[in-house]
């Protein structure tokens, strides 16, 4: 029988940590996505369901507090994913905003309602600002932005009072400082979209219906052609918003369809709204544009 000598019960020692270690992360929560130039951070756990932050940084170090920005997928509440907006984070990440596609649970893989997306929503705000030093945030320049359903999770993240998680520390605000939308849905009543899934509990969640002073300054883009959310929605929106004396600017693109800021579908729309976008957070003061 051979014996084991000091050399080799230490290796088995070092192979047992590292055996524990392989276990202990495979039981680890891991998101269902995984993009380049980018860390999945856990930012809420629902039962079984983990929920993720994918976090694009600058890429140069700053000693000064940075804005950072949170996008919201489409989907109608029941489809979609954070790669949505995967390309707007990565850019502005070169600009020097933190930059987060943020997952929330839906429909089709959760069972949820839309009360339960804009909850997450709440909670994707709060946890940034929250934990902003861990990523250099200036917690007061923190932008919710989103497309479609999306637009409608970051519209309430700053318009919806309720739908806070009981679990999380309520002190810190889920309220952003700027919204940037994009064909969002911004009427839930008969009059625009979403009615058919909130019936008689659509006011609770129409950013419309909740607008006030002292809101978020906010951008929206949308084209006039949107047989899914009717233009009308956002110009009675923007048109309320100036009224209660909030800044809200509509950029309109004519004819232009539901979702048309999408990549996929249109190269030129999509860097139209971009630029949009680099200009609104520039009148911010949140980054700096080119001057080339």
């Amino acid at each position: 029988m051979r014996l084991l000598t000091t050399p080799m019960l230490a290796a088995l020692a070092m192979t047992g940590i590292a055996l524990h270690s392989a276990c202990f992360a495979a039981d680890e929560p891991k998101s269902d996505y995984s993009y380049p130039n980018s860390e999945a951070v856990l930012f809420k756990q629902v039962g079984e369901k983990s929920l993720f932050l994918h976090v694009f940084e600058p890429e140069e170090a700053s000693k000064a507090k940075r804005p950072a920005i949170v996008f919201f997928f489409g989907g109608g509440w029941v489809g979609g994913s954070p790669t949505q907006f995967t390309e707007q984070a990565e850019r502005i990440s070169k600009k020097g905003m933190v930059a987060f596609c943020a997952e929330y649970r839906i429909k089709s893989r959760d069972g949820v309602e839309p009360f339960a997306c804009v909850e997450d929503g709440k909670s994707a705000i709060r946890f940034v600002r929250e934990h902003a030093d861990r990523w250099n945030i200036d917690s007061n320049r923190i932008v919710a932005a989103g497309g479609s359903a999306g637009g409608h999770v970051a519209a309430c993240t700053a318009l919806i009072q309720e739908f806070d998680s009981a679990s999380e520390n309520l002190e810190v605000s889920s309220v952003p400082n700027a919204m940037a939308l994009f064909n969002p849905v911004i009427d839930t009543s008969k009059k625009g979209y979403g009615y058919n899934k909130l019936g008689d509990r659509y006011k609770e969640l129409s950013p419309v219906h909740h607008v006030r002073p002292e809101l978020p300054p906010t951008m929206i883009v949308h084209g006039t052609g949107d047989s899914v959310v009717p233009f009308e929605n956002v110009e009675r929106f923007t048109k309320k918003m100036k009224q209660a004396g909030n800044q809200a600017i509509l950029h309109p693109y004519s004819k232009a369809p539901h979702g048309f800021f999408n990549k996929k579908k249109n190269d030129k729309h999509f860097e139209s709204t971009y630029t949009q976008l680099e200009e609104f957070l520039a009148s911010l003061g949140y980054i700096q544009l080119d001057t080339e």
